[in-house]
């Protein structure tokens, strides 16, 4: 490609933050016009800031931006748009109550003045282009995870944008959903577009990428041609050494196989009186990883969160299960108590939320304190012991390689990646017998996710019962026993892990099949 001129050339791309944290040093980078760039690396390596940097958000404090051999000062997003550069985020900046047209106009100043009329047929033409799905009337609340999406790649394409950055494209798709919207990005390649991918499913980027660009720490190690490579040449290049890309699924040998939550016709209703769950019936065993596979948003969350105990039920039971020989009388009813009363029951449940700062942990504090959070009513004293909190966080930063300055760090300055690691540490370290676990290696890099499922299945050995809410179906077929299916709220099937195939559980993800255990 050295013949080619780069749409982008980036030279010598560093940036810190709080003049301690080094996000990119001294980084260089070439992306071409008609291509599928894949950037990878480790949490905290630098891919999001870097492309953020491409994109307005931040502004480097060294190096150099090229745009089609022409050098550039990009310092506002509305600079990068005006270059033809838009970044399609993981979190959509869209406004739920107006139409995806009103949205993708939203901001611009057009010649013509505002035809809404004219601009739904200019987007029509985009969408034909193409090969998106988009109705220009639809209103944003009533559209899907992927209709989301579409409309934010569509407002940038129709912004004139020739270079498009998506960070976590499929992180809350579907394998069909994945499908599409990989065959509408290789459409815009095909049609002389730059496209750049921040992702951490490498099979993806095998099937969709024509070239990989790896991030280690902040730097610039190396790229290579998709089709010459493989997924454990890339995890090493991230990693810096060899990575066993295995997902264990461990037959646990126990004397017998027991219940230990039983959930009957569960029915929850959020604030607004919309039903989350519908009827929900399932039975989690000890010594079984049960997977929740389903759409963002089909009632993952109010699942597990009215199995803790943080969540008011409508209706239905959650019965906790002491032991094989447990009487009817004996069986512990979780509804109706909250977390406090159901460790005073002597229940020993474990819980990672999706919400990692907002429910797990507190920004402000530090590691030890947060590892506090969970120990502090067990003591008597009035002063408060640090020594055994300390203990464990420099433990848990020693086994699941936190990066961190020390345990006297607050835990707002770690990365994503690194916060989920405390709040997984901490849950796991208080020996439960159930586990819930939303989302735990969502962000987190290849090296990362597999240390936690090495976690998760240690727990599983030990005869605990976890139930593992994920959004990669190639990690839940691998890694589960089970796997419930939730569809709007509703089970739409329990399938086995061992048996089941991606596509199928795909389909039922959308209500298009049905299984049964």
């Amino acid at each position: 490609m050295a013949d080619r001129l780069p749409a982008v050339r980036m030279r010598g791309i560093t940036k810190e933050f709080a003049g301690k944290v080094v996000a990119n040093k001294n980084v260089d980078l070439d992306i071409y016009r008609g291509e599928i760039l894949a950037l990878l690396g480790e949490n905290g390596s630098g891919k999001t800031t870097l492309m953020n940097m491409l994109s307005g958000i931040y502004y480097p404090d060294a190096g150099t931006i090229e745009i089609n051999g022409k050098h550039r000062v990009i310092s506002s997003p509305k600079e990068a748009i005006d270059l033809g550069i838009g970044m399609i985020h993981q979190h959509f900046k869209l406004v739920n109550v107006f139409t995806a047209a009103e949205n993708i106009v939203l901001g611009m100043n057009e010649p013509s003045g505002f035809d809404l009329k004219a601009a739904s047929e200019r987007i029509r033409q985009v969408c034909d282009t193409y090969g998106f799905d988009v109705d220009p009337n639809q209103k944003i609340y009533d559209m899907s995870v992927s209709q989301k999406q579409t409309v934010e790649i569509v407002k940038q394409l129709y912004r004139g944008a020739e270079i498009l950055i998506l960070d976590e494209p499929t992180a809350v798709l579907t394998p069909q959903e994945t499908d599409k919207l990989f065959a509408v990005l290789r459409n815009m390649r095909d049609d002389g577009k730059t496209v750049v991918i921040i992702t951490h499913k490498l099979h993806e980027v095998l099937d969709i990428s024509d070239r990989v660009a790896v991030l280690r720490k902040g730097e610039y190690v190396g790229e290579m041609i998709t089709t010459e490579t493989t997924a454990q040449e890339m995890t090493n290049m991230m990693v810096g050494h060899q990575v066993s890309l295995n997902i264990e699924r461990p037959d646990v040998e126990m004397d017998y196989r027991m219940e230990r939550i039983r959930v009957k016709n569960l029915t929850v209703r959020n604030n607004e009186g919309v039903v989350k769950l519908d009827d929900v019936s399932f039975t989690a065993y000890t010594g079984e990883i049960l997977g929740i596979a389903g759409i963002s948003g089909s009632g993952q969350k109010e699942l597990l969160e009215a199995i803790a105990g943080l969540q008011p039920v409508e209706s239905g039971s959650v019965e906790y299960v002491v032991d094989a020989n447990s009487t009817p009388e004996e069986v512990e009813q979780l509804i109706g108590m909250d977390p406090i009363k159901i460790a005073q029951m002597g229940v020993v449940l474990s819980f990672v939320p999706e919400d990692r700062l907002g429910m797990g942990l507190v920004g402000s504090m530090d590691l030890t304190d947060n590892m506090m959070l969970r120990s502090f009513r067990d003591g008597m004293s009035p002063f408060t012991d640090r020594k055994a909190p300390k203990h464990l966080a420099e433990l848990v930063v020693d086994e699941l390689e936190v990066n961190t300055p020390s345990v006297s760090t607050p835990v707002r300055r770690l990365s994503g990646g690194n916060v989920q690691k405390v709040l997984v540490g901490r849950e796991i370290a208080a020996a439960p017998t159930v586990l819930l676990s939303a989302y735990a290696v969502r962000g987190l890099d290849v090296n990362s996710s597999y240390l936690i499922y090495d976690l998760l299945n240690r727990q599983k050995g030990n005869g605990v019962a976890v139930i593992y809410v994920g959004e990669d179906l190639d990690v839940l077929l691998e890694l589960c026993d089970r796997i419930l299916v939730l569809c709007g709220g509703k089970v739409s099937g329990i399938v086995d892990g061992r048996t089941t195939n991606k596509n199928e559980v795909g389909l039922m993800m959308t209500k298009l099949g049905g299984g049964e255990e």
